[in-house]
């Protein structure tokens, strides 16, 4: 039919032959639903006490790039469910993957979990601290089947890190932070290679049939769904590979995007347009076994394109790696029946520590006094339209990021030191110090060309020896007009602000790299290295020589 589709020219199967079909009608593509008519509801539904929780997060992708912020990549499903849903305009995340997804399931700043810095590599002996309580482990507590399928990516050298070992009951997906689509490889340096897919706590050599990760991981939330029971509640935490490079793509996804020169923004295209239809497919699968009616899915990016790789966070300023509001500020949105205002827009201050406070008050479980959160309930917020409980961000202190030469203390008027990358909003003021990173706007035509051209690229020289920025970003979101100068007191009260916030951190948790994590020691795979016997051992062994010298020294003391 495919083939009969091109050669009749007729734009009807043309669509089809994309997967695009009517919400209720039966499709395939990336992870086609098991059985039949799609569309179905069961008779008996889900317990309407505890929703079910569906969060979708989507990787490096660009703030422009979905339809409903004026991409011309083609999104018909996030546009459907954002519009039937409630859009959030004015949601934060971080600017790289480890620093979002560890706030995210712990509600808490990177300066709070000793991940400040960076991301966490495949070869350090490193993860989110053990100490954290998590949020699937907060599900659990109230009867929640906790079910993770995607990137990881919050560390690995001892199997206490894995997945399965914080809260999720199943995990299948990679542990690192990117890979090859196709056959799940990652060489970290030269040398140091090894396969990362992973089935709870083994490498699913046996599940890995070559197919495209997007709609493998699909598939394995659609069987998940398939043998649960929709009565009972469940949290399908899906962390999508897609569209963080290397840029890999099924070819049917091209068709559309022929007209786009840049082969990095093709690709790009391609990818996205194949993520779109899989979280259709999983939207499908959720109302075939009657999940739907009393379910939440959200929708979330993990920070901001990186134009270098096809993205585009247009008009924003920056990208990935940058506290711009191009790294930061991310598509979201949030669909449910549950929602009390649906089609509607929040333009309210959102961030993605919210969301551990927000689903464990929706799955009636509570929050331990002891937990010192930065996260706030915004459900009211989102589903109500109600005020929003935020009213700042501590976008990043990172103490060991490359400092500013021109930095100092007199800089920051004696309250803080200006060398240091750091970034906080209050409010409509948001303050930059430090090393912000990249911070060009990508306009749309620097993509036109066959290779990125940054001649297209609104450049900006600032004068030497600046290291504090000021905007007002609820004026000036694509932050052209620095107001340091003409605010100095307002300068004052973000840096005190951000002293106050310092005074609460923890040390960074940056270890160098651990020869033992090379896959070639643990049969080809990337996987926990660290033996805590072996420790243990070490040290008891040092106790021992520890006696022994204390023992000789005595004898000769006498």
């Amino acid at each position: 039919r495919m083939v009969a589709a091109v050669l009749a020219g007729l734009s009807l199967l043309s669509l089809l032959t994309c997967g695009y079909l009517a919400w209720g009608s039966r499709r395939g593509g990336a992870g086609e639903a098991p059985g039949n008519l799609l569309g179905e509801e069961p008779a008996a539904g889900a317990s309407r006490s505890q929703p079910h929780i569906i969060f979708i997060l989507a990787d490096d992708q660009g703030f422009r790039d979905v339809g409903y912020h004026g991409s011309e990549i083609r999104t018909p499903t996030l546009d459907k469910l954002a519009a039937e849903g409630v859009k959030l305009e004015n949601y934060y995340v971080q600017p790289m993957c480890t620093p979002s997804r560890s706030q995210l399931i712990t509600g808490k700043y990177q300066i709070h979990t000793g991940l400040q810095h960076s991301i966490i590599r495949p070869t350090q002996p490193n993860c989110l601290p053990l100490d954290n309580v998590t949020l699937p482990q907060k599900l659990k507590e109230v009867g929640y089947s906790t079910h993770m399928v995607g990137k990881w990516h919050l560390g690995f050298y001892r199997r206490e890190c894995m997945p399965t070992q914080r809260g999720f009951d199943s995990f299948f997906g990679s542990l690192l932070g990117s890979g090859d689509y196709y056959t799940h490889f990652k060489c970290d340096s030269p040398g140091i290679c090894g396969y990362d897919l992973y089935e709870n706590n083994n490498a699913a050599w046996d599940h890995d049939n070559g197919i495209y990760s997007t709609q493998m991981y699909t598939q394995k939330v659609q069987q998940i769904l398939a043998s649960h029971n929709p009565r009972k509640p469940i949290f399908l935490y899906i962390a999508y590979q897609a569209v963080h490079s290397p840029l890999q793509a099924p070819g049917r996804y091209f068709e559309h995007y022929r007209s786009i020169n840049n082969i990095n923004r093709r690709r790009y295209a391609a990818m996205l347009a194949c993520l779109d239809e899989a979280i259709n497919n999983v939207t499908l699968t959720l109302r075939k076994y009657g999940y739907y009616e009393n379910s939440i899915i959200i929708y979330s990016s993990d920070n901001g394109g990186q134009p270098m790789a096809g993205g585009s966070n247009w008009p924003l300023r920056g990208s990935k790696g940058t506290y711009w509001e191009g790294g930061i500020r991310a598509v979201g949105f949030v669909h449910s029946p549950l929602l009390k205002n649906k089609g509607s827009v929040c333009k309210e201050l959102v961030h993605i520590t919210d969301w551990f406070p927000t689903l464990i008050m929706l799955a009636e479980g509570q929050i331990d006094e002891d937990i010192q959160l930065d996260g706030y309930d915004v459900w009211e917020t989102i589903s109500e339209g109600r005020r929003s409980p935020r009213v700042d961000i501590l976008h990043n202190i990172d103490p060991i990021y490359t400092k500013a030469k021109n930095g100092s203390w007199a800089a920051g008027y004696g309250i803080w030191n200006t060398a240091i990358q750091s970034a906080i909003r209050v409010n409509h003021w948001k303050l930059l110090t430090g090393n912000p990173g990249y911070s060009d706007w990508v306009p749309p035509q620097a993509f036109s060309n066959a290779g990125p051209n940054r001649w297209h690229n609104e450049r900006v020289s600032w004068s030497a020896g600046k290291t504090v920025w000021l905007f007002n970003i609820t004026a000036d979101p694509y932050e052209r007009v620095d107001l340091s100068a003409r605010h100095p007191e307002v300068v004052k009260q973000l840096l005190r602000r951000l002293s106050q916030f310092n005074k609460t951190a923890v040390p960074v948790r940056y270890p160098p790299k651990d020869p033992r994590s090379n896959p070639k020691l643990n049969g080809g795979v990337w996987g926990p290295w660290f033996k805590e016997d072996e420790k243990k051992k070490k040290s008891d062994k040092s106790k021992g020589a520890n006696k022994q010298k204390k023992s000789k020294n005595k004898k000769k003391a006498n």
